[in-house]
Order: structure tokens, then C-alpha cells, then sequence
């Protein structure tokens, strides 16, 4: 009983987190998820939990998957492609994990996403205050 109330709260405290955030922010926050996920992953494959290992993997690609899915080729031109091919070469070795589990694989694929994450968080408010106006008066154009 006690697990489940914590859990609502963890989740409304998470939905109250992302309803007041930005692009960026929202972003800092799948990194950051995907990467915690990758830790329970880990832990659940030395531990030989396959079950939790399975569903924390699964979570972590589909954060992978969706972080993917956000790149705007439009914009972010031959390093928006790398970060593609990046995220899609994590997400193959999270499938090798899995498969194989490997907390090697794991751990390869965390310490890339905390790399990303580390550039991500070293972006300057101001510039991401200036791109997100940008992006608010592009979408006002058309």
C-alpha cells in the first residue's frame, strides 16, 4: 500500500514537472530517465532478474526511440544526422544487452547517452530561451 502511494505521487509530481517545462527541459528529462532505466537494467541482469531487466530495457529504448524520433533535420543538419545514427547504434546495442545479457552492452550505451546529456545540459539558458522564441515565431508564420 504504502509502494503504491509513493508511486502516484513520484508520477503526479513527474506530470506537474512536465506540464511547467520547456523543449529542453523535457528533453534533460527523457536523457535523464532513459539513463536511470539503463541503471535498473544493469543491477536486473547481474542480479539475473530477466523480467525487470526486460522491462527496463524496453523503457529505455522507447525513450531512445522517441528522442530519435524529436531530431529535426531541418535544422540541426549533418549533426542531426550523427545523433540519429548515435541513437539508433544505442538502441541496437540495448537489443544486444538484452539478448546477450551483457551489462557491458548497457553500461557502453549509458555512459554515450550521459555524454549527449552532459552537451545537452552545457547548452546556455540564453540560447535556449532565444531558440525556443524562434521556434514560437516560426510557428506563428505560416
Amino acid at each position: 500500500m504504502y509502494n503504491a502511494r509513493v508511486k502516484n505521487y513520484q508520477k503526479e509530481a513527474l506530470k506537474t514537472r512536465v506540464a511547467g517545462a520547456d523543449r529542453y527541459e523535457i528533453i534533460q528529462m527523457l536523457m535523464a530517465g532513459a539513463i536511470e532505466k539503463m541503471v535498473m537494467a544493469k543491477v536486473s541482469i547481474e542480479k539475473r532478474h530477466l523480467e525487470a531487466k526486460a522491462e527496463h530495457l524496453s523503457k529505455a529504448s522507447a525513450i531512445l526511440e522517441a528522442l530519435r524520433g524529436c531530431l529535426d533535420f531541418d535544422v540541426g543538419g549533418e549533426v542531426t544526422e550523427n545523433l540519429y545514427a548515435l541513437y539508433s547504434y544505442m538502441i541496437d546495442r540495448l537489443i544486444d544487452a538484452s539478448v546477450q545479457n551483457d551489462p557491458a552492452a548497457v553500461e557502453e550505451v549509458s555512459n554515450l547517452l550521459k555524454e549527449i546529456k552532459s552537451a545537452w545540459d552545457a547548452i546556455p539558458y540564453d540560447v535556449r530561451e532565444q531558440t525556443l522564441r524562434n521556434a514560437g515565431s516560426d510557428a506563428n508564420v505560416g
